[in-house]
This record gives structure tokens, C-alpha cells and sequence, in this order.
């Protein structure tokens, strides 16, 4: 099964490199120097108001995501960051020659297209093209799969294509090709960085970059990863937290400061963890525990204000709401509330029953606790 699978992809790239050198045979460059869209895909349907007939001339750019012939036409949408627009070639716009030119493109191609916007007979904003241009030929074949978009409620339904989640996690740059949902999972956390920054610096924190190579290690409980420095001929640690140094600055007199940025742990990965990830932490001078609770509440009513309509987030079934203050548990509190155990009236000998009755593997090094 692999070795046909291996067979059929090893036409396709073969087919695509003949359409590639028979673009160059042609005098057409199929790795364009510039392009200069003028809008977005988004911005594109946009500008078209209800009730027109036609729009404005906008040129676009994307990479082509599904193609229908009919003749001496062909309707090909394009997606690109923001979204996504149907294209609309005739034969008799373009030309005999740029209209055949579509024969050597594929599907994974970058192109340019320039045109009206207009609304098709069955009512999808499009693109009617007069000039395109091949930006950036594709030699291998994303696994892009059937889609079909439900005319009522807009919901895109994808059928087979890249579906193997190992494959999608190690090869994230077709993931994000083909899942135009993941990418917007990307945009989001950049927008909640933005949000996190804004937060802070409005209430005087100023974000600062410690040191990512250390002497000693510190600031959390975890195994670092060592390098060598060869002109001090010393071993340096990637860092595990940022705690250390930060509050370094404020005893230097900062006051408030954060860091955004990559910490390392040489411990294990899953899907959740991994080795080299981004951690927030920041510290205020004259602050108590308290204070750094409700300044955390609003930081998180705010991110998620900011970044998502009304204050709720949904998780799986369930609706989480950042309205505050938040519920507020001691450890205990929390124990005997949430997970109906009385801690403080149970031996260590008990309270090691009960954590590998609730599936802790190893509560032989742990203590009671205070």
C-alpha cells in the first residue's frame, strides 16, 4: 500500500515539474519576483455592497484550493491569510493564450489575479478575471481534501485529506496550508501576546529580556537542558523560568517588570508539552498574593474580551466564563468542595490512599503538605 501510495505522489511531482518547465519553455517565470495585491480576500468581498451588480477592480493573491472547469470557463477559489474568494476565468475575457495558461496550474499554487468583482448567478462574490499571473508553482502536492461548504449556515466540511494528527503536529507548515481553522488558532494567540502587553504596560510593567543561556538554573523543579561555552570553557543551562532575573530588576529598582519569552525543560513531551515553549511571568514590587490574584482576574477578563465576542470561552460542552472576581479556594477549600475530601482531618498514610485510589502513580517521595 505504501509503495503505491510512493508510486502515484512520485507522477505527481513528475507531472507538475513538466507544467513547471513548460511554463519556463513559455517565457513565464513560475516563481514571480513581487506581487503587490491590492487587497485581502477578505477586504476583497468587502467592498461589495447587497444590492450591486458589480464592484470595484481589486487584485488579490492566494493559493488555489479547489478548481472547476465548465468549458470556456473555470471557477477557482484562492485562499489566503484571511480567507478565502472565487475566482472567475473565460476564455473569451482573458484570451485564448492566458486562458490555456490555467492548464499548467495546480492545485497548491500561489497566483495573482486581477479583476471586478461581480456576484454569480448563484450568488457567491467572485473575481472576474482579466489578467493572472503564476506566483509560485507548487512541485509537491498538498493533501488538500474534499470540501463542501453548507449553503445555509456557511459551515466547511472537509472529507479525507490531511487527517493523521502525528503527520499534522511534525509537518505543521501543510497543516496550517490545508486547516485554514488552524491558522486562525495562530492568529488568535498572537492577538492574545498583543493583549497580554497592552494589559501590562498600561498599569507600568515594563517588559524586559533576561538571560537565556545560564550559569545555575532556577526559578522551578525541572531538568534543564546543558550546552558549553567554548570561550569561558564553562557549561551554560538554557533556562527553565525567567523567575531569578526578573526579580533581580526589581531589586535594581524596576518596580514592575514581565517577560514574555521561551523557557526549556529536558524533561518528557506529549502533545500538551513541549521542551521549548513561551511562559508569562511577571513581578511587582509592594504587592501581596491578593493583589497579584485580582491583577491576574483582570488580565484574563481582559485578554479574553479582547479577543473573543463577550467574556466566555467554550470548552468542549462546556461555557467558561471570565466575569470577576473569580471563585476563590484554599487548597483545602478546594479538596473538600470540588473533590469531596476532608484533607485536614486525614493522616499522610491516608492521603497517599486516597491519591493512588484517584490514579497518582507514586506518592512515595510525597509529603503531607502543610
Amino acid at each position: 500500500m505504501t509503495q503505491v501510495v510512493l508510486e502515484d505522489r512520485g507522477r505527481i511531482v513528475g507531472a507538475r515539474l513538466e507544467k513547471l518547465a513548460a511554463l519556463r519553455e513559455r517565457g513565464i517565470e513560475p516563481y514571480a519576483y513581487s506581487y503587490s495585491p491590492t487587497h485581502s480576500t477578505v477586504e476583497a468581498l468587502a467592498l461589495f455592497t447587497d444590492g450591486a451588480q458589480v464592484g470595484p477592480t481589486v487584485s488579490v493573491a492566494g493559493r488555489l484550493v479547489t478548481r472547476r472547469a465548465m468549458g470556456k470557463t473555470v471557477f477557482a477559489p484562492i485562499a489566503d491569510r484571511s480567507g478565502r474568494i472565487q475566482l472567475y476565468f473565460r476564455r473569451d475575457v482573458l484570451g485564448d493564450d492566458a486562458f490555456e495558461l490555467l492548464d499548467l496550474a495546480d492545485l497548491g499554487d500561489w497566483i495573482g489575479a486581477r479583476g471586478e468583482l461581480f456576484r454569480t448567478s448563484a450568488g457567491e462574490i467572485s473575481i472576474r478575471v482579466d489578467e493572472w499571473q503564476m506566483l509560485s508553482k507548487a512541485v509537491r502536492p498538498l493533501p488538500l481534501g474534499k470540501e463542501e461548504i453548507d449553503s445555509k449556515t456557511g459551515e466547511r466540511r472537509v472529507y479525507s485529506g490531511f487527517t493523521d494528527r502525528e503527520a499534522r503536529y511534525r509537518q505543521r507548515y501543510a497543516d496550517l496550508a490545508v486547516h485554514p481553522e488552524v491558522r486562525a488558532v495562530f492568529v488568535t494567540r498572537a492577538r492574545i501576546i498583543q493583549a497580554i502587553r497592552r494589559f501590562l504596560d498600561e498599569r507600568g510593567f515594563l517588559e524586559v529580556e533576561t538571560p537565556v543561556l545560564q550559569p545555575l538554573y532556577g526559578g522551578a523543579s525541572a531538568r534543564p537542558f546543558v550546552t558549553h561555552h567554548n570561550t569561558l570553557d564553562m557549561p551554560l543551562y538554557l533556562r527553565i523560568a525567567d523567575e531569578l532575573y526578573l526579580k533581580r530588576l526589581i531589586v535594581g529598582g524596576l518596580e514592575r517588570v514581565y517577560e514574555i519569552g521561551k523557557d526549556f525543560r529536558n524533561e518528557g513531551m506529549d502533545r500538551f508539552h513541549n521542551p521549548e515553549f513561551t511562559m508569562l511571568e511577571f513581578y511587582a514590587a509592594y504587592m501581596d498574593y491578593r493583589e497579584v490574584m485580582g491583577l491576574t482576574e483582570e488580565m484574563l477578563q481582559h485578554i479574553v474580551g479582547s479577543v473573543l465576542p463577550g467574556r466566555a470561552v467554550r470548552f468542549g460542552a462546556e461555557t467558561i466564563r471570565f466575569d470577576v472576581p473569580f471563585a476563590r479556594y484554599t487548597l483545602y477549600e478546594a479538596l473538600r468542595e470540588i473533590g469531596g475530601v476532608d484533607a485536614a482531618s486525614l493522616s499522610g498514610e491516608q492521603l497517599g490512599a486516597r491519591a493512588r485510589q484517584e490514579g497518582v502513580p507514586d506518592t512515595a517521595s510525597m509529603g503531607r503538605g502543610s
